[in-house]
């Protein structure tokens, strides 16, 4: 944490950048900071604490947060990969912003948590995760951690999901969905919810009715899923703060699993690796448009 401190400090005292994005000690646990003066670098904190992905706040759809000028952010490998995303797709440019990697051994399931990094308090997304280390970085800080405790209890999940018969998963995601109030938290925490207007905003045409019934869920939640295809950091804030605690994650990993499997993609942190959906090979099967 001193090392995360001084860095800081450094960069804004020697004017590199205008504002570092990290967390604080807050009165419940980590939260997201804009530290933008060298004697406030001190409240920059980092542990297992820190789950929040902060490159949400380098989209451009946060006008107020690019204001404040050229950024430094503090970034977990899952949080460069989204950093990496919006390089990739041309919403911030590499030189504009300074990476501070930070090593992972995984996160808690909850940032206000007081508990340690347990197989019990573990985020689900983080067991069997293999990046220790963001290799998009100008720095990278901290010791190499152990890997993070717990068995990959999400794999197992979509294991299950993907034996199911289609009536009986049709039937699990249903249940899921019922319970969706479209507060759309999901989509503002998302770094790579990009978009200026949102397709659930449009209303002419009006692809997605925008009621909370069953009709107007599955389309935006299919929709959604469908336009990270290829682009989820499985960074898991969607998960996070739904307030009724549909697992949108095993959605969307299921989806970056049959990406990997029809593509060979797997999202990466390397700004030059193109997504699927942003290119096109010959040897792609096609078998959808015959």
């Amino acid at each position: 944490m001193k090392e995360l401190q001084e860095l800081s400090r450094s960069l804004l005292a020697d004017g590199q950048v205008n504002v570092v994005i990290g967390w604080e000690q807050g009165p419940t646990g980590a939260r997201p900071v804009f530290v933008t003066k060298p004697e406030d670098a001190d409240r920059l904190i980092f542990d297992q604490r820190c789950v929040h992905n902060l490159a949400a706040y380098l989209s451009p759809r946060r006008p107020n947060v690019g204001k404040l000028g050229k950024a430094a952010i503090v970034a977990k490998p899952c949080d460069a990969k989204a950093v990496a995303g919006l390089i990739r797709e041309s919403q911030i440019k590499r030189e504009d912003v300074v990476v501070i990697g930070v090593r992972c051994g995984g996160v808690l399931a909850d940032p206000a948590s007081k508990e340690a990094l347990s197989a019990e308090t573990v985020s689900e997304r983080c067991p069997g995760c293999e990046s220790r280390e963001p290799t998009l970085a100008d720095h990278v800080l901290g010791d190499m951690p152990p890997p993070p405790p717990g068995e990959r209890r999400r794999d197992a999940r979509i294991d299950e999901l993907e034996a199911m018969p289609p009536a009986e998963r049709w039937a699990f995601w249903q249940a899921e969905f019922e319970r969706c109030v479209r507060c759309n938290a999901c989509r503002q925490v998302c770094p790579l919810c990009t978009c200026d207007r949102c397709v659930t905003e449009k209303t002419q045409p009006l692809w997605i009715e925008s009621s909370a019934h069953s009709r107007g869920v599955f389309a935006w939640q299919l929709t959604r899923a469908q336009h990270h295809a290829g682009r989820c950091a499985d960074c898991g804030e969607c998960d996070r703060v739904c307030p009724v605690d549909i697992p949108l994650g095993l959605l969307n990993r299921e989806v970056a699993r049959i990406v990997e499997r029809r593509f060979g993609f797997e999202m990466t942190d390397d700004p030059a690796a193109a997504e699927p959906i942003g290119a096109f090979r010959m040897e792609d099967e096609q078998e959808f448009i015959r």
